[in-house]
């Protein structure tokens, strides 16, 4: 399998983005505003905005402030997540305001290429099985988010490593990895798998710029190896997020087969607890098992210059 470069002059990911890094920053609800994704724009990667479940008029501010955030020649993007009730309308906004970039999930982007596609965004749905990239790819899109179950938020069954080469094999359109990563090597094993681009998101929660509560990056930087668990499989939408007694009482619900209606309204605002008011106890703290590998909070630029200064001699040099 090809080993692609990190070279922004031939790398397919950064001439479609316009980027100095193939890298994506992830389109996390309540997290991804404007304020990270012009620090991580400016700092050469693709920020992203979540719009989520987010009013009309609130994303559409987010979206002028980011413009006046980002320095010239800079670009960001828009994460769309299909099961929302407001997708439709980020769809609109997207096209009205003429987002460069849009990330998809958590659904079938059809709508999203016929509607955007024509008027010159880049789509690149955030995929989950080999099935569906291949869909995506007869649909138009530009690229793909290969996204690992090691990844916060929202998951699918297969791992990063698993999941990153079959993909690779299956489609023609650039490959962008997800779910694990923090790092360099990080990077270089993405790419030993064949993927020309990565996707973070935890990482960019701990950086100085994201402005989530500070009980929340703390508790990103404080977590081990095994700080995470996986709530809601019985509802068919797992979600993965730092342990406490949100996701205890989680579990107790589910392997006492309570009732679906039960097990939503206890997840209920439970982000939004965690990511405005710092509730570590009983806030939905999502964040990837990588969590484990955070252990600062610095500028997103010192972040991705690091990283991709690591990645850089890792994979020229090999590891030793």
């Amino acid at each position: 399998m090809k080993i692609f470069t990190l070279n922004p002059k031939t790398n397919r990911v950064c001439k479609i983005l316009g980027t100095d890094y193939p890298l994506v920053q992830g389109g996390m609800a309540w997290v991804a505003n404007a304020e990270l994704a012009a620090a991580v724009s400016n700092a050469g990667g693709l920020g992203i905005i979540a719009a989520a479940a987010t009013p009309k008029n609130i994303l559409e501010q987010e979206i002028i402030k980011v413009r006046k955030l980002l320095k010239p020649g800079k670009n960001f993007g828009l994460n769309i997540m299909l099961m929302s009730p407001t997708a439709d309308d980020a769809l609109e906004i997207a096209a009205e305001y003429k987002i460069p970039v849009v990330t998809t999930g958590a659904g079938s982007p059809g709508k999203v290429l016929e509607r955007l596609k024509p008027l010159g965004t880049i789509v690149i749905p955030v995929i989950a099985s080999v099935a569906q990239a291949k869909r995506v790819e007869k649909q138009g899109a530009d690229a793909v988010v290969a996204e690992g179950m090691e990844a916060g938020g929202h998951i699918g069954e297969l791992t990063t490593m698993v999941l990153t080469p079959q993909i690779v094999r299956a489609v023609n359109i650039p490959v962008i990895c997800a779910g694990g990563i923090v790092d360099g090597h990080g990077i270089a094993a993405a790419f030993m798998l064949g993927a020309e681009g990565v996707q973070l998101g935890t990482r960019f929660v701990c950086c100085s710029e994201c402005t989530v509560h500070e009980n929340y990056k703390n508790a990103i930087v404080e977590a081990r190896d095994r700080s995470t668990a996986v709530t809601g499989q019985s509802l068919g939408h797992p979600v993965r997020c730092l342990r406490n007694k949100l996701t205890a009482e989680f579990e107790k619900l589910e392997k006492n087969n309570a009732p679906a209606s039960e097990i939503e309204a206890l997840g209920t605002g439970k982000l939004r607890a965690a990511v405005v008011n710092g509730d570590t106890e009983w806030g939905s703290l999502m964040a990837g098992q990588s969590a484990a590998m955070v252990n600062d909070i610095k500028p997103a630029r010192e972040i991705i210059v690091e990283i991709f200064d690591e990645a850089r001699k890792l994979l020229s040099e090999g590891v030793e």
